[in-house]
């Protein structure tokens, strides 16, 4: 099969085009390396570099393409909050040029990486797909939006379509992790502070009602997300648009990520306990049970000391590339 990923230069795209490639297909990526990194674009791929609706349409057009796999979005919580027409031109505005594409070129298969961010704050867990979607900030809304695009050009133009909503990707396959100027993320922001990169880690919020009183996430990791998104696109069902979330079904709180990072690492990490912030849900743990039943899928990498030291290892292969100036 030959198959276009979008955002494949960044951390998600790249492992699933990695192992894509792997698999034996054929893979052109498309990036514009505004948040990813050219040496993350897999070995074995076709690169084609700048922004996604520019060249899509292009791209497309090529003989044989069999599915799009489509990674490419600004993904900061807070950014889309201080500049939302970023989110709205950028991840809204991409995704139409592309679903123009798919229906022009009569491409039949297309699976888009969605967020757990379109549920805003849910009220309990584990989080299913029926959960009313309620996003609390701009880049949520932009996914849920392209959802809602997808839903109504699948059942327009009959191609099939998957949103997969995933929860807190971690860990690192085949060499590539996360690797950007602006980190996020908990793991690799507690493994910045192992590795002296930082100075501390800050704990927002110590008073959950959870059993260490610190936030409790889902964590999958990056390989198993990978698998999921190859059985999404093989499983594509004419006509229809189908949602899945993706997690581990289980949550570790702040305190036991830092301190799987402290296992892993055998190094001190400083913690510096900071007041809750504003919108931050004590639990998000999500259902899987739809793709387990539909795709066939499960995660098997749920250990949060493997997951961890996939991210270490990572970490430690950058040496001093690491959040250098963007390579280009």
């Amino acid at each position: 099969m030959k198959y276009v990923v979008t955002g494949g230069a960044g951390y998600v795209g790249s492992v699933c085009a990695r192992v894509l490639v792997d698999s034996g297909h054929e893979v052109v990526v498309i990036d514009d390396l505004t948040t990813g990194n050219r040496d993350g674009v897999p070995k074995g791929t076709t690169f084609v570099e700048g922004p996604v609706a520019d060249c899509i349409d292009d791209v497309l057009a090529g003989a044989g393409v069999d599915g799009v796999l489509h990674f490419a979005a600004q993904s900061l919580v807070g950014e889309s909050v201080e500049q939302p027409e970023k989110y709205w031109r950028g991840n809204v505005g991409t995704a139409l040029a592309l679903l123009d594409a798919v229906v022009a070129h009569g491409i039949p298969r297309l699976v888009f990486s969605s967020t757990a961010a379109t549920y805003g704050e849910p009220e309990r867990t584990p989080i299913t797909e029926d959960f009313p979607t309620r996003p609390t900030n701009p880049y949520g809304a932009s996914k849920l939006a392209i959802d809602h695009a997808i839903t109504g050009y699948t059942a327009a133009h009959g191609f099939g379509a998957t949103s997969l909503r995933y929860f807190n990707v971690a860990g690192a396959h085949g060499g590539l992790g996360e690797n950007r100027v602006v980190e996020t993320h908990l793991i690799p922001l507690v493994l910045q502070v192992a590795a002296g990169h930082r100075a501390s880690i800050s704990v927002f919020g110590t008073d959950w009602p959870t059993p260490d009183g610190t936030a409790v996430r889902d964590y999958i990791h990056v390989r198993d997300l990978a698998d999921a998104h190859l059985r999404a696109i093989d499983r594509s069902i004419s006509g229809q648009h189908r949602i899945f979330n993706l997690g581990s079904g289980a949550g570790f709180s702040v305190r036991e990520v830092i301190e799987s990072c402290r296992r892993v690492t055998g190094r001190d990490i400083a913690v510096v306990d900071s007041p809750r912030r504003p919108g931050d849900p004590a639990v998000l743990v999500a259902s899987s049970a739809k793709a387990i039943d539909e795709l066939g899928w499960s995660p098997e990498l749920t250990d949060l000391d493997t997951i961890v030291a996939d991210a270490w290892e990572f970490l430690l292969s950058l040496g001093d590339r690491a959040h250098s100036a963007r390579r280009r």
